[in-house]
């Protein structure tokens, strides 16, 4: 099922709508804004540039003042009636901002926009909390992929129309203010159709104290090293973002000799390409949290951004070229790539790491762990206003504060994975299996999302574990062969993914009586743990006896059983086949057709080694 078919259900669809409106509105308002002040009110520029300096710091304050108690609201009530409280404030801000437009009061207007800062401030929490309680876990991918886009889009087309309307000789004004009260009543009426979405901590106590509660949150985020990492990349995300973006008028004027429609084409790039890249998101981790994803666009940020440096598009200084008329000089299709690629690499950065969080954080946190991630977010925006600044003031051109950026972004992105190995390990994964095989599953949501359980499969090749590693949503503990566990390369990967290794008893008594140990603490914890029972890499394709350390493991902790089988591995690369016939293993069945299935879940009552051995072998069939 499409990510798409998620826009014609009631559960998401309204909720999409509502944020998309919202989006639009807050763009459309703030570049209405710009335009009034900057090319309408005949103001001195020190004045115009005072207030246009302000702008972002007071769209951005409430964040730093707000966002601990919108994390408390969403938690303690339920979800759908504040958006509804918001969509509220909205239209009642936007019928001030249009008083503002008419009568040229820039201070009222700046308090409108102080107004909407607080409005995105309540709504943030709320916004990505909301997807884990309507979706299902391996829609959650998708669905986070479609409010990306969703913003992107309407950020853009909200800072076009806004430019647009008071560009309106004689009725810009008007067409401004009617335009915004329009959309924020139909984001209110597609805020009524959204269903309910219970509170997560209806007993939390409300803290009213700002300032505490902005410190509590901040330690809420901190507590799960793996969440907090994953924030401080969406903050990084937010910090590259706005460096590179504040930067594009300047570039476009100066660097590709544009007009303000080669800015506008520029930011369209940028925006669509976030929209691409968000919605193939999905598409290459099979519906799953892929955090694998976040070093691959970690690497094509830097590589793009740098490249911006080396392309020199053929322009005539001091030109002011339409969109048009740039596309037809030479290396225009150089930057406009760039800019799109950047776009593309900064979806598969951001929207992993926006599913992992809402996937790894307790739900009766999740809202002020947004929170958290808001003001992180809003402290490191802030920041790159200052390093753009910084650079400018030392006198370096844009091309090269795009090289510096992509640099920096790589020292982050080392020092981010160095604290969570947990990212290379699957972007190494992910590589690995995709080069490899092409993989078809079926059944695998039998897989609980929740609690302990014992997977049993069948074992074909060197590869099988990081298979299902890559295919299976939730994290598993692999038992594996220690002289597999110790591959080169791979043991970075097993090691990560708290891989248990196992000798047999007469090679290592203490390693195999450890294993055991491990895996049922493992199992008490509330893990997955994963075992290939034949206890060897089969020879011949067929499924070898199950031994009795299944039998071993479930008499100490009974836990419920699920069947998987690989088929199709047979003959495939790193399999025995080649070997068995003394040929070479590279490469007969090169990017292999392989399938991973699963049964239903077996009770701990009814399974043994003989019964699982024949589950599996009937899922298995004959695709060996």
């Amino acid at each position: 099922m499409s990510q798409f078919s998620l826009l014609a259900k009631r559960r998401f669809a309204p909720f999409f709508w509502t944020q998309a409106l919202g989006a639009f509105n807050d763009n459309a308002f703030r570049n209405a804004m710009v335009m009034l002040v900057a090319f309408q009110m005949a103001l001195p520029d020190a004045q115009v540039s005072l207030y246009t300096n302000l702008a972002p710091a007071l769209f951005i304050l409430p964040y730093f003042l707000f966002s601990a108690t919108a994390g408390q609201l969403a938690e303690k009530f339920e979800k759908t009636r504040i958006i509804r409280f918001v969509k509220l404030f909205e239209i009642a801000a936007m019928s001030i901002a249009a008083i503002g437009f008419f009568t040229h009061h820039v201070a009222l207007l700046l308090v409108v926009l102080f107004l909407m800062g607080m409005h995105s401030t309540v709504f943030g929490p709320i916004k990505y909390s909301i997807l884990p309680q309507a979706l299902e876990r391996s829609e959650l991918v998708g669905g986070n992929a479609l409010v990306e886009t969703g913003t992107q889009l309407a950020m853009l087309i909200g800072m076009i129309v806004g430019n647009s309307l008071m560009l309106i000789a004689g009725y810009g004004t008007l067409a401004a203010s009617l335009t915004t009260i329009g959309i924020a009543c139909i984001g209110y009426l597609a805020s009524r159709a959204i269903p309910p979405a219970p509170a997560t901590a209806p007993d939390l106590r409300f803290n009213w104290n700002p300032f505490s509660e902005t410190w509590r949150v901040l330690k809420i985020t901190h507590d799960d090293r793996a969440v907090f990492n994953a924030v401080l990349g969406i903050s990084w995300f937010w910090f590259f973002g706005t460096v590179m973006i504040a930067q594009l008028p300047t570039y476009t004027r100066h660097v590709l000799g544009g007009d303000g429609s080669v800015n506008t084409l520029v930011l369209t790039l940028f925006s669509l390409g976030t929209g691409i890249g968000s919605l193939l998101c999905e598409r290459l981790s099979n519906r799953r949290v892929e955090i694998g994803l976040v070093p691959m666009g970690a690497f094509g940020l830097t590589v793009f951004s740098a490249d911006l440096f080396f392309a020199h598009p053929a322009v005539t200084p001091g030109a002011a070229l339409d969109w048009m008329s740039f596309i037809a000089i030479p290396g225009a299709w150089r930057v406009m790539l760039d800019l799109t690629m950047i776009g593309a690499f900064a979806g598969f950065y951001v929207v992993p790491l926006f599913a992992f969080v809402q996937s790894r954080a307790p739900r009766e946190r999740l809202s002020r762990i947004i929170a958290g991630n808001n003001i992180v977010n809003a402290l490191l925006i802030c920041a790159a206003s200052g390093f753009g600044i910084g650079l400018t003031a030392l006198g370096l051109d844009v091309p090269t504060i795009f090289l510096i950026t992509g640099i920096v972004n790589v020292a982050v992105a080392v020092y981010i994975f160095t604290l969570v190995p947990e990212f290379m390990m699957r972007f190494i994964t992910w590589v690995l299996v995709n080069s490899l095989y092409r993989v078809r599953v079926d059944g695998l949501k039998n897989v609980p999302d929740e609690g302990a359980a014992l997977v049993v499969c069948n074992h074909v090749s060197f590869m099988d574990p990081l298979i299902l590693m890559a295919s299976v949503r939730r994290p598993m503990r692999f038992v594996m062969y220690y002289r597999i566990y110790n591959l080169p390369i791979l043991r970075f990967v097993f090691r990560t993914a708290k891989a248990i290794p196992i000798a047999g008893s007469k090679e290592d008594p203490a390693l195999m009586e450890r294993a055991f140990e491990l895996v049922d603490e493992a199992l008490a914890k509330g893990e997955v743990v994963c075992i290939f029972p034949e206890g060897g890499i089969t020879r011949d394709g067929s499924i070898q006896p199950f031994r009795p350390g299944v039998d071993r493991i479930l008499a100490r902790r009974p836990v419920p059983v699920v069947p998987l089988a690989l088929r199709g591995m047979w003959g495939s690369i790193f399999s025995r086949r080649d070997s068995a016939l003394h040929r070479a293993r590279l490469p007969r069945r090169f990017w292999s057709r392989i399938e991973l299935v699963g049964g239903s879940i077996v009770p701990a009552s009814e399974a043994n080694a003989a019964a699982l051995e024949s589950r599996v072998a009937a899922l298995r069939g004959d695709a060996a």
